[in-house]
């Protein structure tokens, strides 16, 4: 685990930012299942670990606010994965990382407008300060480089607008490599944790282009969860990459208000099917995704900003 001296010496500027307005301190917290070879290249699965989400200088409505204790769930799942894997003890090296802090509103805290410099060398304008998971996720993204990954996975609660695209029935599923993406959905059709693919087009990244920096951290409103991905997509280069968006699926508001554990089912699952040799990532192996009554929906809610 890492503390603030550490994550200043690694560079994570991004990160920083967002922890800055907090008096709780911003951990990164790595851990490693070793159940392949030593010499086998791990899965990296990166949480976003936002415990409470406040919105910063862009401050969130108040209804719904205490939902944001939420704001953990990408970082949940990659810990109940792991309590899964000391479990089944599958042959496979798994790697996770999860970048943990609140986004609070204090003098300290940073502004719409400032310019941060991330692990990989990248500036960032700030041009929304409640689209902070991308900020903490894409200096994750930079450190898993090190691991020379087989693929990294990130899980996040990332946008409002993937709630509105795909509500509370499947998480939404963004990816540079066929390959991955076609197993990450076969594993969400084998656990009933199911996810749906969007789109990554080139054009979608035009909105994130700034005047005062490599790139903002917001685009527009149209195709927000898209927007999203494009941004951590910059941080990916070196390896095959995909993100999960589970800001409709991780939690139930209303009277049914609590966890779903969701995606720890469709990763479980991924890890096994690899650790199993099954060839469920061929593009021509991937059932096509069918809506099912089985699959529990959250309880509309009203569209948050995106995150």
């Amino acid at each position: 685990m890492l503390g603030p001296k550490e994550v200043e010496k690694l560079g994570m500027g991004s990160f920083m930012a967002v922890a800055q307005g907090s008096a709780e301190p911003l951990r990164f917290i790595v851990l490693r299942y070793q159940g392949g070879p030593k010499d086998q290249a791990p899965v990296v699965l990166v949480g976003k670990g936002i415990t409470f989400d406040t919105g910063g200088v862009s401050l969130k409505p108040a209804a719904e606010m205490d939902e944001m204790k939420f704001d953990m769930c990408g970082a949940a799942s990659v810990l109940g994965t792991f309590r899964a894997l000391g479990d089944i003890q599958p042959n496979i090296n798994v790697v996770g990382l999860i970048p943990s802090c609140e986004n609070m509103n204090d003098g300290r805290s940073v502004k719409p407008g400032d310019v941060v410099t991330s692990m990989s060398g990248q500036t960032i304008e700030v041009l929304n300060t409640d689209a902070e998971g991308r900020l903490i996720l894409c200096d994750a993204l930079t450190y898993a480089k090190r691991f020379d990954p087989a693929a990294v996975i990130d899980i996040a609660t990332l946008t409002g607008a993937c709630v509105v695209a795909l509500g509370g029935v499947r998480s939404g599923l963004f990816s540079s490599d066929e390959t991955l993406a076609a197993a990450l959905q076969a594993a969400g059709e084998t656990s009933q944790d199911r996810c749906w693919r969007l789109p990554l087009d080139d054009d979608y990244a035009e909105g994130l282009k700034s005047n005062f920096a490599d790139v903002a951290n917001i685009a527009g409103r149209a195709g927000g969860a898209i927007t999203a991905a494009k941004f951590l997509q910059r941080f990916t280069g070196d390896f095959a990459w995909a993100h999960l968006d589970i800001a409709g699926t991780a939690w139930k508001s209303g009277a049914a208000k609590g966890s779903t554990g969701r995606p720890v089912g469709l990763l479980v699952s991924y890890l096994l099917s690899r650790a199993g040799g099954e060839k469920v990532g061929a593009a021509d192996k991937a059932p096509t995704p069918k809506a099912s009554p089985k699959t529990p929906a959250s309880p509309a809610r009203k569209a948050r900003s995106a995150k």
